[in-house]
């Protein structure tokens, strides 16, 4: 990691250069990221792993945030990662960058740009930067920090990529990250699920796929598990954003 302390401000220098004694949970380095936010004027932070492409969910990326519970989840009942410039660029890129939903909003591809926009107002995360970092098992993640303030100097930028390598390093020593891990389904269980996603009760199901009703609803249960997910709707509409199922 490319040490920019001597360029660094107090305050922030602070925060990055506390004690590893000091920094024993997760709860020590949330304060801190919340700390970083306040010194930078920003609303809140969010630390992720980087997704697949298979994956169609940020909360399942999220490691820790302070953003609100309703954004994310009204981000993921839209199914706006599938569009979005920014995760795009995440997995492709190393270097920390601004966003400006205004502006990224319109080089979405799936015509959500205004529900986008319209989301990211209503929290206060317009404007922020996210910063690719990784730790020493060559997980790759990213810290954003969003809110309303203008865009972030070279300066800041450089302070802001020195803080977000040292937290993220900090909590992978404390909490083991994982990727998502897209869930492996056999052929049978799509089968079942691209028919109950076509309307098709159990009944019908058996009789087109020449199964008995009780194997039929084994295979459903199965996926269901695996999608964690609660009843058969919820698991036919994740299976269908994760690109499971057509």
């Amino acid at each position: 990691m490319v040490d920019f302390s001597g360029h660094l401000s107090p305050g922030t220098v602070a925060v990055g250069q506390r004690g590893t004694e000091e920094m024993t949970r997760e709860a020590d380095i949330r304060q801190a990221l919340e700390k970083v936010s306040r010194l930078y004027g920003f609303q809140g932070f969010l630390v992720m792993v980087v997704p697949g492409k298979t994956c169609a969910s940020l909360s399942d990326t999220v490691v820790m945030t302070n953003w609100p519970t309703d954004f994310l989840i009204n981000y993921d009942a839209a199914n706006m990662m599938a569009g979005s410039p920014v995760i795009a660029r995440l997995r492709k890129s190393t270097i920390p960058f601004t966003y400006d939903t205004t502006l990224d909003s319109h080089r979405r591809s799936d015509g959500k740009g205004n529900e986008v926009l319209s989301l990211f107002e209503r929290v206060n995360l317009r404007r922020g930067v996210y910063i690719p970092v990784h730790d020493v098992h060559g997980t790759c993640g990213a810290i954003a920090f969003g809110g309303n303030r203008d865009v972030v100097s070279s300066a800041e930028l450089k302070e802001l990529t020195y803080e977000a390598g040292y937290l993220f390093g900090r909590l992978s020593e404390i909490k083991e990250i994982r990727s998502p891990m897209p869930a492996v389904l056999s052929r049978r269980e799509v089968e079942c699920l691209h028919w109950a996603a076509a309307g098709k009760t159990t009944t019908e199901m058996a009789k087109i796929l020449d199964l008995s009703e009780y194997t039929v609803n084994h295979y459903l249960s199965r996926a269901t598990r695996k999608l964690d997910s609660v009843n058969r709707v919820q698991t036919v509409a994740k299976a269908i954003r994760a690109g499971l199922i057509n």
